[in-house]
């Protein structure tokens, strides 16, 4: 269930807490191959499921890493529901890393703690530690400490 965030207090309120867990999301390969196709990288890695079972250590492809990150700002729709949300602006990223393959097939999801929360520029900027988890693995497979600028009409 999603936090829903109505004023300025409420969004102060959550800052340093973990703000919630997003619904798991499949990572096939058709996610990958379109993913790819988006952004010219065809490494054979992330393409070639016949050569990758033979060559590649995982057996399969894997998810582009940019790709596993570019998934959480859709996963934080499960988590933050802005009241009066006009639009949302990606303001950036202030460090991400990539610490674990993410092979064809795999579930993700992002768990978030809100970092801080702060009206700028007439929104609400949220900078939250991202990190996406892998079913069946303990450690996070990728980490990003994303700012978001959330525009509400009681901003």
């Amino acid at each position: 269930m999603a936090h829903l965030i109505k004023s300025m207090d409420q969004a102060k309120a959550l800052e340093g807490t973990e703000i919630g867990v997003s619904k798991w999301i499949v990572v096939d390969q058709e996610r990958i191959n379109r993913f790819a196709d988006a952004t010219d990288d065809h490494q054979w890695i992330h393409t070639d499921p016949e050569r990758a079972a033979k060559e590649f250590p995982l057996g399969t492809t894997c998810a582009h890493g940019y790709l596993t990150i570019s998934l959480i700002p859709a996963l934080i729709g499960d988590i933050i529901e802005i009241d009066g949300l006009i639009r949302i602006i990606n303001f950036g990223i202030n460090k991400a890393r990539f610490r674990s393959m993410v092979p064809s097939g795999s579930q993700v999801r992002v768990r978030t703690t809100l970092k801080s929360a702060k009206k700028r520029a007439g929104a609400l900027q949220a900078i939250m530690q991202c990190s996406i988890e892998m079913e069946g693995q303990m450690r996070p497979v990728a980490t990003a400490e994303l700012v978001v600028m959330y525009f509400a009409d009681w901003l």
